[in-house]
């Protein structure tokens, strides 16, 4: 199994900002700065394109950490942020690219895409949760949230949908393709969001995988705007959904 090392540690607004490495997977912890209580977990999948460190990525963190009191972890996804991209990476990439440089619809190269990435990704964030829950500040009995839009939901749905360790999830903003048989496997707290004028995702692909929850709690949040004009406030209702399904007091 492979272990967890911190590399750089800074603080500060009440928040402690941690880089880790579990083998070659570099991620990032954000950890309330006083306390030495247990608290939850909170695991963010970061969208496509994107990075751990992405300012929503950071923003998101920081209000779960410094108002839910949560430890919020998130890792970069295969072919993203600090890691390498493939040659399969380079080719998707492209090809989404061209896609959108001719005015094509670039759902499905991204549906494929993600679907490739989930596949690599799902034991990475276990392997990632494992190392996580060796940490004294976390250990393995507390319950574990996760958090992901875009792709973050691509390969968050068969992470929560095989690892019995997640409690609740937030999810939102993507195809139902290749998600919404395995989204059926899934049976805890599900909070969905979706853009009601989405130029990429229409409107009953969005409600489509919403539906496949097999979720007996489950809310829909949907708002009017484009694929990338989701609310701030947004953050502030998963902060609730969280303090609500993890057992912390808001601060």
């Amino acid at each position: 199994m492979n272990s967890l090392h911190f590399t750089v540690e800074t603080s500060s607004n009440g928040v402690i900002e941690r880089d880790f490495t579990v083998g070659e997977i570099p991620g990032v912890l954000w950890s309330p700065a006083s306390g030495a209580d247990r608290a939850p977990l909170v695991l963010m999948g970061h969208g496509g394109g994107t990075h751990k460190r992405w300012p929503a990525m950071t923003g998101r963190a920081r209000l779960l950490v410094t108002h839910g009191g949560f430890h919020v972890a998130c890792i970069d996804a295969p072919g993203h942020g600090d890691r390498p991209r493939t040659a399969y990476d380079e080719q998707e990439v492209d090809a989404m690219l061209r896609a959108r440089a001719a005015g094509e619809p670039e759902g499905p190269i991204v549906v494929r895409y993600n679907a490739h990435l989930a596949e690599r990704a799902v034991p990475e964030w276990r392997a990632t949760l494992d190392a996580l829950q060796e940490l004294p500040e976390i250990g393995a009995e507390g319950p574990v949230g996760y958090f992901g839009l875009n792709m973050g939901t691509a390969t968050g749905v068969p992470f929560v949908a095989s690892d019995p360790r997640i409690t609740a999830a937030v999810l939102g903003l993507h195809w139902p393709d290749a998600l919404a048989g395995t989204a059926r496997q899934i049976t805890v707290p599900v909070e969905f969001v979706m853009q009601w004028d989405d130029e990429h995702i229409p409107r009953e692909a969005g409600l489509a995988l919403f539906d496949a929850f097999a979720s007996k709690e489950k809310t829909l949040h949907v708002n009017p705007g484009r694929h990338k004009e989701l609310p701030r406030f947004e953050a502030d209702s998963a902060l609730r959904f969280f303090v609500r399904h993890l057992g912390r007091a808001v601060m």
